[in-house]
């Protein structure tokens, strides 16, 4: 991947199959108080709309109540980054897991210590789930 998707982009890789990965999921998200919101399995919404894929992707869209809130109040506009999106897909013989990277985008609260810091830290559990997704954990 290029460097420029890797500045918006946090990933890491397994060597589960993305079906073995998306099993626990709602565990992970349990395990860390995130709320799972939606769960797409794309492979099969594309496929549904007439234009089949030849890998598995499923994409989650993940809450943490309290963050979104203190971040909807002083700056409405990150809803446009909301929910936290995390992605698992197939490529080649490996399973991806995908999240935006927050970090990059926290800078821009940073002047406010509480939610720069609420934020931080959620983008720092999200990894850390991610982390034990890919290992199987």
């Amino acid at each position: 991947m290029g460097n420029r998707i890797e500045m918006v982009i946090h990933q890491t890789e397994s060597k589960l199959t993305a079906e073995q990965v998306a099993e626990q999921v709602e565990a992970a998200c349990n395990k860390y108080s995130l709320a799972l919101l939606q769960t797409y399995i794309y492979h099969e919404i594309v496929e549904s709309k007439g234009f089949p894929i030849q890998r598995k992707v499923f994409v989650y869209n993940i809450c943490q109540a309290k963050t979104a809130s203190m971040m909807l109040t002083t700056n409405p506009e990150f809803s446009t980054f909301m929910p936290c999106t995390l992605a698992v897909y197939e490529s080649g013989d490996k399973t991806v897991l995908s999240t935006m990277n927050m970090g990059m985008m926290l800078e821009a609260v940073k002047s406010n210590e509480e939610l720069y810091n609420q934020a931080s830290s959620l983008f720092k559990s999200f990894k850390q789930m991610m982390d034990e997704l890919a290992a199987g954990k």
